[in-house]
């Protein structure tokens, strides 16, 4: 029988659709995937073109998949100090944090970016996993005056080194006063928003949340395109190239509920707090699993052999087997070709006693569009190499904006992370 390399996506009205769907579509999208129930773009034709779009000029991402879980009442702040592994206690108002939602038994439900809108109300911006119906569970349980909804908000994402220069255009000078994981509300044109200065690609960015998105999101997402003319602004999908060079994780692939934070590594325990005085939702089974050390790691390989794909091109359907000694001892995540690195590089998740640098494995790289030997039979070299791959202390997305705009826009300032 023959296989079907690229098979069509259904569009009807049983699946969401993103409030700038119809705005996005306009340019071109080649390729969906459902990500939240909802339909998302992920290439509009040459992934590497969008690559080299993010690194060198500023591109829009219809990222309204991200579903906005509104948290507000008396106790709201008590209750997402329950739901959340970080500490709250040091979020300001206006201030966003990068968090981890975990289960009784510390494995991650979801990783969104939390936005304090107010003292007693927040945004949880999901990845992809459901956790509205959790919340609520978990408010009943709790016993505490909380409403937690789905708010009418959809964000897009503007990154890229002349982001800046787009939204000084779109909203004024102000917007070089974000600081990185800051927010800032704005009205454009009648339009309510709410900017934070936050992304996935490890570069200078900011997100853009449409209030009312049902109804303002298309006009909003017009305004963008309009401002972003003169600087050479191109619609593109999630670049995962550059997040996989960047270490950042996708939910679904490199960590799921099935994972926990001590096994993924890359200095992302400091966003387990075992010391402050909530006692969040699997503090206790995080609390073992830190004792006794995880059994597996998320490290970071180079790949030999050809060229792998773009990640969101249908180039990996599947988890790539990591073989060791004969044996498959854990799987590769998340994997592309950097363009930069001139590297095949990934994610994988192996035991314990087998994530030091310099460690190699064999990887199948299985089956993929253009490979001639079939799953099993095309393997790999790799080595277990230091992560993130490009720019580990994210000094780039930390960079003053204004220095990546005109020459009169000023001196670099600090910032401070998140």
């Amino acid at each position: 029988m023959t296989v079907n390399p690229n098979p069509h996506m259904l569009l009807y009205p049983r699946i969401r659709k993103s409030p700038f769907f119809y705005a996005s579509r306009r340019h071109g999208v080649q390729m969906y995937s459902v990500y939240n129930h909802t339909y998302h773009p992920r290439h509009y034709g040459d992934p590497i073109a969008e690559y080299w779009a993010l690194l060198e000029g500023v591109t829009l991402w219809d990222v309204g998949v991200e579903r906005q879980i509104e948290i507000s009442g008396p106790d709201a702040f008590d209750f997402t100090n329950l739901l959340v592994t970080r500490d709250l206690s040091t979020c300001k108002v206006g201030q966003c944090k990068y968090v981890f939602l975990t289960d009784q038994h510390g494995g991650i439900l979801n990783d969104p970016v939390l936005l304090r809108l107010e003292e007693n109300r927040f945004w949880l911006s999901l990845a992809d996993s459901d956790i509205l119906l959790w919340a609520r569970g978990v408010a009943s349980h709790a016993g505490m005056d909380v409403r937690i909804e789905e708010a009418d908000v959809g964000p897009v994402q503007v990154q890229g080194p002349k982001s800046y220069a787009l939204m000084r255009d779109l909203l004024g000078d102000s917007v070089a006063d974000i600081r990185y994981y800051y927010l800032h509300d704005y009205t454009i044109d009648g339009i309510d928003i709410t900017v934070s200065r936050t992304g996935y690609t490890g570069e200078i960015g900011y997100e853009i949340y449409v209030h009312h998105a049902s109804r303002d999101a298309e006009r909003l997402w017009d305004l963008v395109w309009e401002a972003g003319a003169p600087h050479g602004l191109q619609v593109i999908g999630p670049c995962h190239i550059r997040r996989i060079e960047g270490g950042m994780l996708a939910h679904g692939a490199d960590i799921t509920v099935d994972t926990n934070p001590f096994e993924v590594g890359m200095g992302y325990d400091w966003m387990v707090d075992l010391d402050q005085e909530a006692d969040f939702v699997g503090k206790q089974a995080l609390r073992r699993i830190k004792a006794e050390g995880p059994r597996r790691k998320l490290v970071g390989l180079e790949i030999g052999g050809a060229p792998l794909g773009s990640y969101n091109d249908g180039s990996m359907i599947d988890a790539f087997p990591v073989h060791h000694d004969g044996d498959v001892v854990g799987k590769v995540t998340s994997a592309c070709w950097s363009p930069r690195l001139e590297q095949n590089i990934g994610l994988a998740l192996v035991p314990a006693e087998l994530a030091e640098l310099g460690t190699t494995f064999t990887v199948d790289t299985g089956e993929r569009p253009g490979a001639l030997l079939p799953s099993g039979q095309d393997l790999v070299e790799a080595v277990v190499v230091p992560k993130p791959f490009i720019d580990p202390t994210k000094e780039q997305p930390k960079s003053d904006p204004r220095a990546f705009g005109d020459a009169s826009d000023g001196a670099a300032a600090s910032t401070p992370s998140h």
